[in-house]
């Protein structure tokens, strides 16, 4: 690109560490699913922003909203004053999810922050030194939150001394060939009665979907019977729905799919329709043990508060789950018309519009080169 061009400005303006790029494109503005170049060239994107984008870019409900906010903007904390925003999210983020009646909600900026507050309290709630988690999970990009993560792309992180990680359910490549998961349960049960005391674990942190580990789906039934295993042993476990949540896999909640409810919920990226916020949903005794515990000035801002309210509000009124379910049936089913029989197309799979499709060399295995040629 030209010397002078947004991309080059980017080039030499912005640290390379908050970057991932692919390949060079500007930004300019977006709207509805699309994103803009300074040209005009409006590009689909089906990543969402991320992830974050769960309305599209500019939906005019959401930024009257957001504009009335900020027009009446009721304080920047919720630190050391009761503010209606936040309040008014967290009650509908209690009433949107199962669970006892003595829970509470934790307000941040981000999935990360969010996943490291839990980590940080569930084991000073519990007493309890050890957490587990699988791995490829991506929990987040901040040093508590990667401490908890087992994704290869965060090899540079110091892992948590008490993380113990065993592989996600993959019926591609499944554990030990069984595709049902259940030799991977009796290896969970296994640790947690030799090198991992199940008395020691705090809790057992779950992707519903393995989202940047491979878009890996569980064998139906194998979330539920995880859960039960920690059940027995008194491990909390929490699910991350940062990425695959609110409505992105045609239920609500990812973890619906299963006959399973956690014990502690975390949201973030879709929550707050581009703006930064996520929350925690647990039970009390774990998110009230302190005060002053876990915060940061602006959490819970009266800004982010009303956005996430919206974005909850036109989720149930536009039906954005059960579109995701049927534009996601009809996605799945074009791409497996158009790529059967493809060499390098091992596997694609997926619930609602959360899939991917496994790259492969012709011999079946792992191809990840392939994906590094990809046409964008």
């Amino acid at each position: 690109m030209p010397g002078n061009s947004l991309y080059a400005r980017d080039t030499g303006a912005i640290s390379d560490l908050q970057k991932l790029r692919f390949f060079p494109q500007e930004v300019s503005r977006g709207e509805g699913c699309y994103l803009y170049d300074s040209d005009g060239r409006g590009y689909l994107d089906l990543s969402a922003g991320w992830g974050a984008a769960s309305l599209g870019y500019a939906h005019p409900d959401w930024v009257a909203r957001v504009h009335a906010a900020l027009l009446n903007q009721a304080g920047a904390t919720l630190l050391s004053s009761a503010v209606a925003p936040a309040v008014e999210l967290a009650e509908r983020l209690l009433a949107m999810t199962p669970g006892g009646a003595d829970r509470r909600v934790w307000l941040g900026h981000s999935g990360s922050d969010a996943n490291e507050t839990v980590a940080r309290a569930v084991v000073a709630a519990t007493g309890r030194p050890r957490i587990m988690s699988f791995t490829g999970a991506y929990h987040g990009g901040t040093q508590g939150s990667m401490a908890v993560s087992a994704h290869p792309v965060q090899s540079h992180a110091t892992r948590n001394t008490g993380l113990t990680s065993v592989p996600y359910p993959d019926t591609f490549r499944a554990f030990d060939g069984d595709a049902s998961g259940g030799a991977l349960l009796d290896h969970v049960e296994t640790l947690l009665r030799t090198s991992c005391p199940g008395d020691e674990v705090a809790a057992f942190f779950i992707e519903p979907i393995q989202s940047d580990g491979g878009l890996l789906v569980p064998p139906q039934g194998f979330l539920r019977q995880l859960g039960a295993i920690c059940a027995r042993y008194g491990i909390m476990t929490v699910c991350d729905e940062v990425k695959v949540g609110l409505g992105r896999t045609g239920k609500l909640h990812a973890f619906e799919h299963e006959d399973w409810t956690p014990d502690i919920i975390v949201f973030g990226k879709g929550l707050g329709g581009g703006l930064p916020v996520s929350a925690v949903v647990s039970p009390a005794r774990v998110l009230n043990h302190a005060t002053a515990f876990s915060m940061q000035t602006t959490h819970g801002n009266p800004v982010s508060a009303s956005a996430a309210l919206a974005v909850l509000d036109l989720i149930e009124r536009d039906g954005l789950a059960a579109n995701a379910a049927r534009t996601g049936a009809h996605l799945m089913e074009g791409l497996k018309t158009a790529l059967k029989g493809n060499a390098h197309v091992g596997d694609i799979r997926g619930r609602g519009l959360v899939i991917g499709i496994e790259l492969v060399d012709e011999d079946g295995s792992a191809a990840p080169q392939l994906a590094r040629r990809a046409v964008y």
